[in-house]
This record gives structure tokens, sequence and C-alpha cells, in this order.
């Protein structure tokens, strides 16, 4: 069934009515919502003529509300109300301002940025539970196009107009050997002296993976991968159990497992990782993410100046 309202009946005239209802006055109402008494009357006048009824009488210089204005009043009550319902429902199902924020994140950023941003989140919003998505570069891009997370904690992504981003870090990449193997000892290596090494990698859609392919594309051949995974932790075990080299963000040094050694490239060599915190450009109001841009920003200069002042 189609439903037909007055254009002249509106959210904000029914807003004026409960407010006159309650002072009793239009000089009273209109210091209530910062009108003039002239606009109120105006507002209410126009509400008897959507509804095609009288709703106020005059007795003497005060204006009355009948029987039908209170009839009105009680149904523009439960109209605003239930539409003041409709439109959190709708704002939560769509992550804004809802009392939960689901941020994505590579594996590789859990041990340390994770916790200390949502700790910042926490600070500027305690009421905000969190929920965690962890995934490769790749998945967490699309992700956030599709809605299934409210923010990702990622490597930068180019050609990205529609996403806000803050830099966190920049983070370079490393040489990651067995220990006790023929790299042990060397300042740096060579990726040129690598081409019969067995190497373990990242799957596709992985920043890490991206820049190791880049690394060896540089160096002049595609070494031979024998093992991929989707975990980076994952990887460094394999690192770890003697099954091959690969390459790994700095960020990972503190949780390295017992066995792999980390060394640094020449450098030439060197590939940049800009780790970033961002969203969609059309939330940027949305409070829960400015909550988390300003924890991302905060983060961020106490690593620049922990850096500037070792």
């Amino acid at each position: 069934m189609t439903f037909h309202i007055d254009e002249d009946i509106t959210f904000r005239k029914l807003e004026i009515l409960l407010a006159f209802m309650e002072a009793g006055s239009l000089g009273r109402t209109a210091e209530k919502l910062g009108l003039s008494a002239v606009s109120v009357h105006r507002a209410l006048h126009s509400l008897e003529t959507g509804v095609r009824c009288t709703l106020f009488r005059l007795e003497g210089r005060n204006l009355l509300p009948t029987d039908a204005a209170h009839a009105l009043a009680d149904v523009g009550s439960e109209v605003l109300r239930t539409m003041a319902e409709g439109i959190r429902s709708t704002r939560e199902i769509a992550g804004y301002a809802a009392d939960r924020i689901r941020i994505g994140s590579l594996y590789s950023l859990t041990s340390r940025i994770v916790p200390a941003l949502i700790r910042g989140l926490k600070l500027r919003k305690p009421d905000i539970d969190t929920d965690l998505v962890l995934a490769s570069n790749a998945d967490l891009l699309l992700k956030l196009r599709d809605g299934a997370i409210d923010a990702a904690l990622m490597g930068q992504p180019v050609d990205a107009p529609d996403l806000e981003s803050q830099l966190l870090f920049e983070d370079d990449l490393f040489f990651a050997a067995p220990a006790g193997s023929r790299f042990a000892g060397l300042a740096s290596v060579d990726l040129h002296d690598c081409r019969d090494e067995r190497f373990v990698a990242l799957s596709d859609g992985f920043v890490t993976r991206s820049r190791f392919d880049e690394a060896f594309a540089n160096a002049g051949f595609k070494p031979s991968v024998t093992i991929t995974t989707g975990d980076i932790f994952s990887l460094m075990n394999l690192v770890s159990g003697g099954i091959g080299c690969t390459l790994l963000p700095g960020r990972v040094r503190d949780v390295l497992p017992p066995g792999v050694q980390m060394l640094d490239m020449r450098p030439r060599q060197h590939k940049l990782q800009r780790v970033v915190v961002c969203f969609l450009r059309t939330r940027e109001r949305d409070p829960n993410l400015l909550s988390l841009l300003a924890a991302s920003r905060s983060y961020a200069a106490e690593l620049t100046a922990t850096r500037d002042n070792p």
C-alpha cells in the first residue's frame, strides 16, 4: 500500500509541534529551539494545512492545542522515535558509529602494532568492541570496499583514490636464512648470488610477496620457491626448519623463532613497505574511524619520536 503524506508535514515541524505542546507558548518554544516566534507559528500553521484540519484555537492572545493537535503529537512522537531508531540501526548495519569496529590487518602487524592501536582507540572510545580480521593485502582491500571491514592495517595500496590513508611507518625487507647457512656472518646479502638457493614465500596477494617478487625481478631472475604459505609466522618457521630462505619485513624481527637470521641486503636491493591504516573516503566522518585515525596519528608520532631520539 502506498501512503501519501502532504509535503507540509515534515519531521522538523513535528519536532516543533512536540516542543510547543511541552512548552505551552510560542515564546517559550522559540527560545527552546533557537527560533523566532514567527517561525514557530508559521510551522504550526503549515501543519494545519498539511493535515487539513484545525489543530489550534486562539483564546485571547494564547494559542491552544485542540484534541486533534494532541492526537497528531502522540503520533508524531512515535514517528520521530521510530525514525531515530531506524537511522541508528541503519548506521550500525553500515558500521557507522556503532559500538563495534571491524579492523582488518596483516598477520605481521599483530605482535605490536595492532595491540597499540586498539589501546589508543579504547582510550578515546572505552565502550567500543573490536573484531579483528586477518588476511592478505589483496583480500583486505576487497573486504574494505565490500563493507566487510571498517578499516584496514595494510601495505599502502596504489591507485586507490577511494581510500583515506594514514601512514604508520615505513619498513624495509631483509634477507632471512636458517641459522648456520652459508650466509651466516655476512654483513649483507647480494640477491644476484642466490640463483641456486631454495626459497619459501608468502602466497600471492600479500604485500611482502609483492616486494619479494619485485626484488628478484630487479636481480634478474625468478627464484625457486618450494613452498608458499598464507601466514608470515608459518613462513618464519619454515625458514627456521631449514626449508629455505625468504625475505621478511623488519617489523617481525622481535618475534623471529630460534634458528632464523635476518641479514641486510645490498642498498640497491632494498624494498620499502609503507604500512598504513586506511578506510573508505565516503566514511571519513564516521566517529569510530575518526577515533582510530587519531590513535594511528599518535602511534606514528611516537614511532617518529623514538626513531629520532633512540
